[in-house]
């Protein structure tokens, strides 16, 4: 599904709406707002959505308070321009180009990636390029596809109640010239890496019994899985204890869940006894004497490429980034001194309401301008 045409195709009609969307929109909002735009008229000033007078106040006073909350200052003459939160304005651009990122990373995942799978009994090996398949038209094998695997144990811990908990793969992995060079003892969500493969932990198989007959062996019997309804595993075999090429061979069947026990049963089907293939001990069975030398398990491992990977993390940490900046409020704020009043305008992007509690707060602090006759008032009142 993810590698169709029709979803590659919309991937790359919605990267190119992206595009059009930053050129022709969000690149010029933050020209316009990186400029300094000063207003000259009273009116215009008014008209903001935020906008009050300030009688015997200074615009110099108004713009050092501005700068304790942050804003860049600008002035011109009786003019003045203040702004804060500007990267706001920049983290749509941002978001954008993450979300392309993310576009680009799973195209070249769906296009240019190698899965497989494959099921290895203890003690053997595998190249990791005979299992790989390619799943694109940009799937290229590098030159890590000749290593190969080799499974030196296969083991699997659990629960009390004898349900399987967790089963393990120590790994080894050699190069051409038989060196190894990386080995890891993996399980279920803890893979091994190498050279851009991975290779995850995630299914188990029962491969083989060892068994010794009257002392004689021991013998491999190949252990074939049985359905079963549920999630549940059985694994079966035969032992014969008659001429295989006659047309009705009768002989010792041997059922098992997991690893850690063997349920034997008789030519007529009865239940003899159980086994635990650690314990070498032996059951006497239609007069011959069986030991379970070894249970061999298999390992399930499944293997794949990904190079979209590193672009796609990328991109989620620069959206989860840039979304966080883009709720950053873009606020700006004129002026003019109109005589002794100072007149004020502003406006923000987002929280207008918060802007306009801040905006009141910070008018407060103004100081008002006291007048020559006032001061002369002043000081005849505290001298008498």
């Amino acid at each position: 599904m993810f590698s169709s045409p029709v979803f590659l195709g919309l991937l790359a009609l919605l990267a190119a709406s992206l595009m059009a969307c930053t050129y022709t929109t969000q690149i010029p909002i933050v020209k316009v707002a990186r400029r300094w735009s000063f207003m000259h008229s009273a009116g215009s000033i008014r008209k903001q959505e935020f906008a009050e007078s300030l009688p015997r106040a200074s615009i110099q006073d108004l713009g050092v308070i501005l700068m304790g909350y942050g804003y860049e200052v600008f002035t011109k003459g009786p003019s003045l321009y203040a702004f804060k939160g500007l990267a706001g304005r920049f983290a749509p651009i941002g978001v954008h180009i993450a979300m392309i990122f993310i576009m680009a990373g799973a195209t070249l995942s769906a296009t240019g990636s190698f899965k497989g799978s494959v099921d290895v009994p203890q003690g053997l090996n595998f190249v990791i390029g005979d299992v790989m398949k390619p799943k694109g038209v940009l799937s290229f094998a590098p030159d890590v596809f000749n290593t190969e695997v080799h499974v030196n144990r296969f083991y699997m811990e659990y629960y009390d109640s004898g349900e399987v908990s967790q089963f393990y793969s120590d790994l080894s992995l050699f190069d051409l010239d038989g060196k190894e060079v990386m080995r890891k003892t993996i399980k279920v969500n803890d893979p091994l890496r190498y050279g851009g493969v991975t290779i995850y932990q995630t299914d188990w198989g029962f491969s083989a019994l060892q068994v010794k007959k009257n002392g004689e062996g021991p013998f491999n019997l190949a252990m074939a899985p049985l359905k079963l309804n549920g999630d549940k595993k059985l694994f079966g075999t035969l032992l014969p204890l008659e001429n295989s090429g006659s047309s009705n061979v009768k002989g010792i069947s041997m059922l098992a869940r997991d690893l850690q026990s063997i349920v034997l049963y008789d030519q007529e089907g009865k239940f003899v006894g159980v086994r635990r293939p650690s314990s070498k001990l032996p059951i006497e069975i239609d007069g011959n004497e069986i030991v379970i030398e070894d249970a061999i398990g298999s390992t399930g491992l499944d293997l794949k490429t990904d190079p979209g990977i590193p672009i796609v993390y990328a991109g989620f940490g620069a959206l989860m980034l840039t979304t966080c900046i883009s709720y950053l409020s873009h606020s700006q704020i004129w002026a003019l001194q109109d005589g002794s009043t100072v007149v004020i305008g502003g406006k923000t992007n987002r929280a207008k309401l918060e802007f306009s509690e801040e905006m009141n707060r910070l008018l407060d602090k103004v100081p008002e301008l006291i007048s020559v006759n006032e001061k002369k008032i002043d000081s005849k009142q505290s001298a008498t």
